[in-house]
């Protein structure tokens, strides 16, 4: 019995010998093939005919560690912004692959450079090839679904982002795809830049996900809902509610603009959000958001509210702190519209609205009151400039009231000539129309 399984065991071991031996020679085969010019070259044409733009890329082989993986290194995609992609893994599910299907376990991303330019440019590109190739329906034989082709998990290892106005943000990722290829889990760390240190959390349950994130030394927790199309084509429905506690404002505001956030404390807000978008790529301008907020120890940079009632909007920069803001945040794509301003501290009072546009331009108008020794003063005040230089003037009554109030009785005069002044210009304009 001893001979017999001693003997059957030195068997085993020359199949796994020959099996490892027949492996190697495959591996070596197959390195070998891949790094020839005339693969390499193959692989860049049906990549660029895939995308639209040229690919041009430097070297493709056999990667064994820490699982076996196709590598490919060098990859420049030549959107007329270029964009960069140091190396890219591919490790296919074996199983398939034996049977004659490539289905990719894991996509991994390392050290890519990724101007917003050139992404857009790659969208617009990939976005002509598919509506040329796509052909309607002539059969209902059962196809392929794209998330069947698209990776399992996807890794991405130092790739930096680089906004429109060349701020770059560097991050590290980890998405995992359901069978209908939408994400079941995403973690996402910013390590480098804006918004530096924060961090993703997303979970899927059933068609809602559940969010969790840490910014700005605070936290932002919620969900978000989705409905598939109801005919092919159409479009996908997200609807969702987020909480927010204690997150530093000028951070969130960093993340999005360049520069000197204009305003900064520490924000509560519930929000409730939708959008209605046939493709995730469109769903940053299809987004719609509702907000109320607070915001605790607010400053605002860039406008002295006191100083531009007191001189009757001549006053320029400076900064103005309260002791909390509360407002409405409505959203359209990259459009704000800030209701029901109403701001408190010591012996200031301002109220009203504003508006930021794509172009990041503003508009709106506040009323401020000031105490004083000759009592409270209201200055309306009209806002204008950037959300980076923003300016206070005087509404055209207001001025014309300030004037004669500073004839009359200069100094205290000024601010109340300014108040009726606007007061008796509105009163016109409704009698005239306009």
């Amino acid at each position: 019995m001893k001979a017999v399984l001693k003997k059957t065991m030195k068997w085993a071991m020359a199949v796994v010998a020959l099996l490892v031996l027949v492996l190697a020679v495959a591996l070596f085969a197959a390195h070998r093939w891949l790094g020839t010019d005339d693969f390499r070259s193959r692989v860049a044409h049906e990549a660029s005919t895939a995308l639209g733009v040229e690919v041009s890329l430097q070297k493709i082989d056999i990667a064994l560690w820490p699982l076996p993986a196709l590598a490919i290194s060098d990859i420049l995609v030549k959107t007329p912004v270029p964009l960069r992609l140091a190396r890219l893994e591919l490790r296919p599910v074996w199983v398939d692959l034996l049977q004659g299907h490539l289905a990719p376990a894991t996509l991994v991303l390392r050290g890519a450079h990724l101007p917003q330019p050139g992404l857009e440019a790659l969208l617009n590109a990939f976005e002509k090839v598919k509506k040329k190739t796509t052909q309607p329906a002539t059969n209902t034989t059962a196809s392929p679904t794209m998330a069947a082709f698209l990776p399992r998990r996807t890794v991405l290892d130092g790739i930096t982002w680089v906004d429109t106005k060349n701020v770059a943000t560097t991050l590290q990722g980890d998405f995992r795809l359901g069978p209908d290829g939408l994400p079941d889990t995403v973690a996402l760390q910013i390590i480098q830049g804006r918004l530096q240190g924060s961090k993703l959390d997303v979970q899927r349950d059933s068609k809602a996900w559940k969010v969790k994130a840490q910014v700005g030394g605070g936290s932002i927790v919620g969900h978000i809902d989705w409905q598939a199309a109801p005919v092919t084509g159409g479009p996908m429905l997200f609807k969702g509610k987020l909480q927010t506690q204690g997150v530093e404002v000028a951070a969130l505001l960093q993340g999005v603009s360049a520069g000197k956030a204009p305003l900064s404390g520490r924000l509560e807000a519930s929000t409730t959000l939708s959008a209605s978008t046939p493709s995730l790529g469109l769903l940053a301008d299809a987004l719609q958001t509702q907000s109320q907020c607070t915001v605790h120890q607010a400053v605002l940079h860039g406008i002295d509210l006191a100083k531009a009632v007191k001189t009757a909007g001549i006053s320029r920069g400076g900064e103005t702190r309260l002791d909390t803001l509360t407002g409405q945040v409505q959203t359209q794509g990259k459009a704000v519209q800030l209701n029901n301003l109403v701001a408190s501290s010591g012996l200031l009072n301002a109220s009203g609205k504003a508006a930021v546009s794509p172009s990041q331009a503003l508009s709106g108008r506040i009323q401020v009151d000031l105490a004083g020794s000759g009592g409270t003063v209201g200055v309306p005040l009209v806002l204008s400039g950037t959300v980076q230089n923003p300016e206070v003037t005087l509404t055209r009554g207001a001025m014309i009231g300030a004037a004669v109030g500073t004839l009359l009785a200069p100094g205290v005069g000024t601010g109340a000539g300014a108040s009726v002044g606007d007061k008796v210009g509105e009163k016109l304009k409704n009698l005239f129309g306009r």
